[in-house]
């Protein structure tokens, strides 16, 4: 009895762990099958990653227009910048889609960033940035934005390219500086544990702040002229951007601080505070001499394969339960070896 109790459970555990097999295989042959069609049935034209979604106009209204309907492009810097899909190359991709398809013949009229972000990667941020100023002035669009939440350091670098900020009344705004992931030294507790490590290296300073080792003095150098050319850099930007803010004010006074949005209007980080999104739009539309027949709508990449080959979908599909413990974001392991504009608290 209890052999054959025993050989039913193997069985069973066998014929489950076959279905899951069974099931993972014909996910990945399905997309790769769903590609290739996707892929000849092109003929020719341009694939997108990108989906449309049609978002509330300043009268909280969603309509479907006709296609050659005005549209006010809503781009969401919402997160840390350069993770997830908050990259620079995850941008231009939807900014270069707002020029193809459905939005040929000139259809976006002004570009709304809805910022809510503490900041990021100094690249994606700079790179973002540069891809906004290029697009406006290659089309000659207005862009506002919104700062709903919190607009800090690489957050207020991207918002540098908008004409006008706006902020909602208990949003903050500031952080101009620039920060890398912390220094680890490990080798008093290697000592007390009896441990030595080596590290092979050919190259002058090519293990500089080696964590398994002493520092010698000035080691750090070269990384604090990195941060410093970052920073200067930073500050050059939001005083050539933000005229009402003097360099020696930034520097000596303002630093790295966040501000209450009535506060970083006085100081002139924004231009309005206390404003809500439907205002915003509203000036926008106005600026972008947009009648009422328009649309807002925002691009974002929900395709389903996109997101069951994501870490957390492979992870299912190897059997892996992995515990996170929610750090500061320059913790993030995406982040590590990267300098930042990026707001820390």
């Amino acid at each position: 009895m209890r052999d054959s109790i025993l050989y039913s459970a193997i069985r069973a555990l066998i014929v489950a762990f076959c279905v899951v097999i069974g099931l993972s295989l014909g996910v990945v042959f399905t997309t790769v099958f769903v590609g290739a069609l996707s892929g000849n049935a092109t003929d020719g034209k341009l694939t997108t990653v990108n989906t449309e979604e049609i978002l509330p106009n300043a009268e909280g209204q969603r309509e479907v227009l006709s296609s050659d309907a005005p549209v006010i492009l809503q781009l969401n810097i919402d997160g840390v910048i350069g993770l997830e899909n908050l990259t620079n190359k995850s941008v231009r991709q939807q900014l270069v889609e707002s020029r193809e398809g459905d939005f040929k013949n000139n259809r976006v009229k002004g570009i709304l960033l809805y910022i809510n972000t503490p900041g990021g990667t100094v690249t994606d941020a700079d790179g973002i940035f540069r891809a906004l100023s290029t697009y406006k002035e290659k089309y000659k669009i207005p862009i506002y934005a919104f700062v709903d939440g919190l607009c800090a350091s690489g957050g207020m670098y991207v918002a540098l390219s908008a004409d006008k900020i706006f902020a909602s009344d208990t949003s903050l705004i500031g952080s101009v500086g620039v920060i890398a992931p912390t220094f680890l030294n490990f080798t008093k507790l290697l000592d007390k544990v009896g441990v030595d490590a080596l590290t092979i290296t050919a190259g002058k300073d090519k293990d500089a702040m080696n964590p398994l080792r002493p520092w010698k003095p000035g080691e750090d150098a070269n990384y604090r002229q990195i941060i410093e050319f970052y920073y200067d850099h930073f500050v050059e930007l939001v005083t050539s951007h933000r005229t009402a803010i003097s360099k020696e004010q930034l520097v000596k006074d303002y630093g790295a601080k966040i501000f209450p949005a009535p506060i970083a209007k006085e100081h002139g980080f924004i231009d309005f505070s206390g404003v809500s999104l439907s205002e915003t739009i509203k000036e926008l539309t106005t600026a972008a001499n947009v009648s009422e027949n328009y649309q807002v709508i925002k691009l974002e990449n929900k395709n389903w394969w996109t997101t069951l080959f994501s870490n957390q979908a492979r992870s299912i599909f190897n059997g892996e339960m992995k515990h996170k413990l929610s750090l500061n974001p320059e913790m993030d392991a995406l982040l590590s070896n990267q300098y930042l504009y990026l707001y820390c608290h």
